[in-house]
C-alpha cells in the first residue's frame, strides 16, 4: 500500500512539472504579445499626438498670417 501512494505521489510530481513548464511558456508568449500591443499603442498615441500639435501650430500660425 506504502508503495502505491508513494509511486502516485512521484507521478503527480511528475506531471506538475510538465504543467510548470507548459505554463511558464504561456507566460512568455502572453509577455510578448503584451509588449507588442503596448509598443503598437505607444506608436498609435505618439503619432495622434504629433497631428494634433501640428494642426494646433497651423491654427495659431492663420491668424498671425492675415
Amino acid at each position: 500500500m506504502f508503495v502505491a501512494v508513494a509511486a502516485m505521489s512521484f507521478a503527480s510530481c511528475g506531471n506538475k512539472t510538465a504543467t510548470a513548464e507548459a505554463v511558464d511558456t504561456l507566460a512568455a508568449e502572453v509577455d510578448t504579445l503584451v509588449e507588442e500591443v503596448v509598443d503598437t499603442l505607444a506608436e498609435a498615441a505618439d503619432t495622434a499626438a504629433a497631428e494634433v500639435v501640428e494642426e494646433a501650430a497651423e491654427v495659431v500660425a492663420e491668424p498671425a498670417a492675415e
